[in-house]
């Protein structure tokens, strides 16, 4: 449009010129005849005035065409990240509009990109700065020269879950504001006396973290450890509603426990998880004895992976007999590791770990394909025995612990009539629907479900009139002293009288001796197992006991 406009003025700017370059060689004739002559003379200033017009406007578009090419140039620098260079005053010489575009442009894209990296490092819920900020703000607050040490609380909540599923996400976020402000009054009570920079940070979820320069000592940091707990412990008002939830923290020093953040965050992260297993609501310092405590995780862990490679496990048999006739009724199996060098090992050793780690749900593999191969032997050769197996709580949140379950047993062709599946009490009371579905499923193709060590927990009548079950086993503190105390009798045939109340079997395990089991004869139960009856033992020393065991009735 600006080149159309330039040559359309150099043109009608050559044509006024012709034309009175024209008139005025006409009067400077002196004869006033208009000749062929003539006509070129006056016409010679017109062309040269047009020529030097359109020249003219020829440069200016060429200028024009500059100042374009510098500021097409000038964008792609932006393009590339460079919004801080100058705009080239050419650009403003000649298009001036598209200079004060382009300075607005890049005024307006460099507080976007500000705000893009405050919104990058800041958590949106909290105002705190998030994972990736605090850990390089901390990192650098470290690797001072002059850092004269420091303490690294790492804080958990408590009860932030229960909150979240009661009172829905939204008021969990304004419980998470809530906790943010109360750090960052103790973080700026702590260091009042001093020039020292608090850093504050959320990494995720309800975990906080807390670094303050210049506090070496263990005494000082726990002063700021307690103060933190006390600032969780006290209520909440969150949308009009008093929240409770409290907090674990966990402590490191630096340089004792770490130079390094990365040290300093495990050192810490560490010791919270001490202070919940002490109860939760507590402050834990980390110690050489949790040091101590982590290197043996770490130790059994490997050896674990190692005895599922090497295959270290094995199956002992624990026999069940009726409390009338003696008569084998059951068997259960029991879980035990070859140690190559501390020899054969109780799951007391070794579960907890394997759940906490994981490894849970390959050992129950491996005991799933042992018990399906065993049935399915048993099956075969007439023995006809039902098999107990216990299943934990991590192997029943797998989600394919039972199909894994089915087809071990239909991989095998083990009879579903001879499998007997235990769950805790505690675990019964709380697993989910589809865990009960599915135990019904497996109850209705013959296999028996019993619920094992009742008498530990809160156990819901309601509840337990609901579940899919056939046998109910009192734990051993139920009936350990019924041979001695009148009181635990009462409550051992109180217990009994409402397992048969639900339609369930009575089997009392951990009898240890026969005084033990003439009293649960007495008061109804069922079923006996234990050391009083027969110990542990591998398969071919079960087969044989079990024969002998026939014997003695047939007599």
């Amino acid at each position: 449009m600006e080149e159309v406009t330039l040559k359309s003025r150099a043109v009608v700017f050559a044509l006024c010129v012709g034309v009175v370059a024209f008139i005025l060689a006409l009067l400077a004739t002196s004869h006033g005849v208009i000749d062929r002559a003539t006509i070129t003379i006056a016409l010679i200033p017109a062309i040269v005035c047009g020529a030097m017009s359109w020249a003219s406007a020829e440069r200016a578009l060429s200028s024009t065409a500059a100042a374009i090419d510098l500021a097409i140039a000038r964008l792609a620098d932006a393009a590339e990240g460079d919004l801080d260079s100058p705009i080239p005053p050419e650009i403003a010489d000649r298009v001036p509009q598209l200079a004060s575009a382009m300075t607005s442009l890049f005024r307006q894209f460099d507080s976007d990109i500000e705000g893009i990296r405050r919104t990058a490092r800041v958590d949106l819920v909290t105002g705190l700065p998030n994972r990736g900020h605090f850990r390089e703000a901390a990192e650098a607050a470290l690797a001072a020269p002059d850092m004269p040490g420091a303490a690294l609380f790492f804080i958990d909540l408590d009860r932030f879950k229960a909150v979240n599923d009661t009172l829905g996400h939204a008021r969990g976020d304004m419980l998470l504001a809530a906790v943010a402000g109360r750090l960052r009054v103790v973080a700026e009570e702590a260091v009042a006396a001093s020039a020292a920079t608090p850093l504050i940070g959320r990494l995720a979820g309800d975990e906080f973290t807390l670094l303050l320069p210049g506090i070496r000592e263990t005494m000082a940091a726990a002063r700021v450890g307690r103060s933190i707990q006390r600032a969780l412990a006290e209520p909440f008002a969150i949308d009009g509603t008093a929240v409770e939830v409290g907090g674990s923290v966990g402590i490191a020093l630096a340089p004792q426990h770490g130079a390094t953040l990365g040290e300093l965050m495990r050192a810490a992260d560490l010791a919270m998880y001490q202070a919940k297993a002490e109860g939760r609501g507590r402050v834990a310092h980390f110690t050489d004895t949790i040091a101590a405590a982590v290197a043996e995780r770490a130790r059994l862990d490997e050896e674990l992976r190692r005895a599922l490679a090497r295959d270290e496990f094995t199956l002992v048999f624990q026999p069940q007999i009726g409390a009338r006739d003696g008569a084998v009724v059951a068997v259960e199996a029991l879980l035990r590791w070859q140690h190559p060098e501390d020899g054969p090992r109780l799951p007391a050793t070794f579960i907890r770990r394997a759940e906490e780690s994981g490894m849970i749900v390959e050992i129950g593999d491996w005991v799933i394909a042992r018990v399906a191969e065993t049935l399915a032997r048993w099956g075969a050769d007439g023995t006809g025995q039902r098999l107990a197996v216990n299943i934990s709580q991590r192997e029943l949140d797998h989600a394919l612990f039972f199909r894994r379950l089915h087809h071990g047993m239909r991989a095998a062709h083990a009879p579903a009539a001879l499998l007997e599946l235990e769950i805790s009490e505690s675990l019964a009371m709380r697993c989910s629907r589809e865990v009960l579905d599915a135990l019904a499923l497996l109850r209705g193709d013959g296999a028996t479900i019993s619920i094992d060590n009742f008498g530990t927990g809160y156990s819901n009548l309601a509840r337990l009139r609901e579940l899919p079950i056939d046998r109910i086993k009192l734990d051993r503190s139920v009936i350990e002293h019924i041979a001695t105390r009148a009181e635990a009798r009462t409550i051992a045939h109180a217990v009994i009288s409402l397992v048969h109340g639900l339609g369930c079997e009575a089997v009392a395990e951990g009898i240890e001796s026969d005084a033990q089991a003439n009293v649960l004869r007495v008061i109804g139960c069922d079923v006996l197992q234990g050391y009083a009856v027969a110990p542990p033992m591998d398969e071919p020393t079960l087969i044989t006991w079990a024969r002998g065991q026939r014997q003695r009735l047939a007599v």
